[in-house]
């Protein structure tokens, strides 16, 4: 490997070392919004396994594992909101799902959706927090005063 190459890969490497090793969020990758944003909505596959290692090798490793969810701190931003947290389903369940909180509340953050993406969540209840859904199948929910965005599906069946 020549020397103009290993400067830099040493730089990427230490950069990794301080995210893994790092108590806050790690900045979020450049696909972070088609991959995420796309998972979200309900627009692509839902495979745990690969979400699971795309938030590690993004932000590190899971700093909680409850409600059958790896959580995973975060700094980024889908659709022009921050977001601050993702996580992933475990197989705990029959379910795979994909989710992450954003700094809005579900009203803001459906307007932000459906400026970017055009996609629109409705109110599915008359309740005081009513729960959002999209004609694809991702929700919108409160989130004390921000909002979770997440994509649910069955997992597939397994091959032969």
């Amino acid at each position: 490997m020549s020397k103009a190459y290993s400067i830099p890969l040493i730089r990427l490497a230490c950069a990794a070392l301080v995210c893994l090793a790092a108590p806050f969020a790690c900045a979020a990758p450049s696909t972070f919004g088609p991959v995420i944003g796309n998972a979200l909505l309900c627009r692509s596959h839902l495979d745990n396994a690969y979400f699971y290692d795309y938030f590690t090798s993004a932000f590190g490793p899971a700093y909680k594992h409850e409600g059958g969810a790896f959580w995973f701190k975060a700094d980024g931003s889908l659709w022009g909101t921050p977001v601050t947290e993702v996580m992933v389903s475990d197989d705990s369940s029959e379910l795979v799902f994909v989710g992450a909180v954003a700094e809005a509340s579900p009203d803001k953050l459906d307007e932000a959706i459906r400026a970017a993406a055009g996609i629109r969540h409705r109110p599915v209840d008359a309740s005081q927090f009513p729960v959002r859904g999209s004609i694809p199948g991702s929700q919108i929910v409160y989130f004390n005063q921000k909002s979770k965005i997440y994509c649910v599906k069955y997992k597939p069946l397994p091959a032969g």
